[in-house]
């Protein structure tokens, strides 16, 4: 059975690992293989990642099938709603969104 394991320890940079094992896996084992790989990972708190295969959110005992591919995820530092109003704050109502080009003689918010 072949599992691909993604993570990215840092932004920006990511880390592709290929584990074969011969016995049915969990989440929880592919993230023991990989923490003997990978120096920086075994270092921090095993708590802080959150785990998903194709995406989708899965617990630490979820068995995987051949083929998966396992994303070890970061914590995230700031929540993305917040983020998201913070950059739309910066860049100013009137040059940013839906209604930043508009005819001239327009009606507000149309």
């Amino acid at each position: 059975m072949k599992i691909h394991i993604a993570i990215s320890l840092v932004a920006r940079q990511l880390d592709l690992h290929e584990w074969q094992t011969e016995e049915k896996a969990t989440v929880e084992s592919a993230l023991k293989f990989l923490s003997t790989q990978s120096e920086p990972f075994a270092a921090q708190s095993s708590l802080d990642w959150q785990t998903a295969v194709w995406g989708k959110p899965v617990e630490p005992l979820h068995l995987l099938k051949d083929g998966d591919r396992l994303e070890v995820l970061r914590p995230l530092r700031v929540d993305p709603k917040v983020a998201r109003r913070e950059r739309f704050q910066k860049q100013g109502a009137k040059t940013a969104g839906l209604f930043a080009k508009r005819r001239a003689g327009a009606k507000p918010g149309y």
